[in-house]
């Protein structure tokens, strides 16, 4: 009988941690949200690069200031072919990149993407975040 006890012990203690990493792993596993919603982009400046830099022929610098309203989220995309910087003026961003810990934008901070990002973000707060973006896209817009 003592033997039942201590068995039924040992299996609740191990019990506890499979169901934990389990529950875990459940919630890492939703995908991440390919659609935009809740977004505006104004544009602010633009300069076709096509007589500045040869490797951008028909490539524009633009400079847009965007806004994502509270709940609204960037779907998750690549910078593969669009290197941006962005600076926040207003509000927060929660921002998901692949492969990195998630990170909380404020303003006054900024960051920096590449042909290595894959990233999503969402805003989570409850004031419109809003940030000064320039990239060089493929397609002019």
């Amino acid at each position: 009988m003592l033997r039942n006890t201590q068995t039924a012990v040992l299996l609740g203690a191990l019990a506890l941690p499979l169901a934990f990493v389990a529950g875990l792993a459940t919630g890492q596993a939703t995908p991440p949200p390919t659609e935009t919603k809740g977004v505006s982009a104004v544009p602010l400046q633009s300069l076709d690069l096509s007589d500045e830099i040869d490797s951008t022929m028909g490539r524009p610098l633009r400079m847009r200031k965007i806004t994502l309203q509270p709940g609204g989220v960037l779907g998750i995309h690549s910078h593969k072919d669009r290197p941006a910087v962005s600076y926040f003026l207003q509000g927060e961003v929660t921002y998901h990149q692949a492969g990195k810990p998630d990170v909380v934008v404020h303003p006054g901070e900024g960051f920096a993407e590449g042909k290595a990002t894959t990233h999503w973000a969402e805003n989570r707060g409850s004031v419109p975040a809003v940030w000064i973006a320039v990239d060089i896209p493929k397609e002019p817009n």
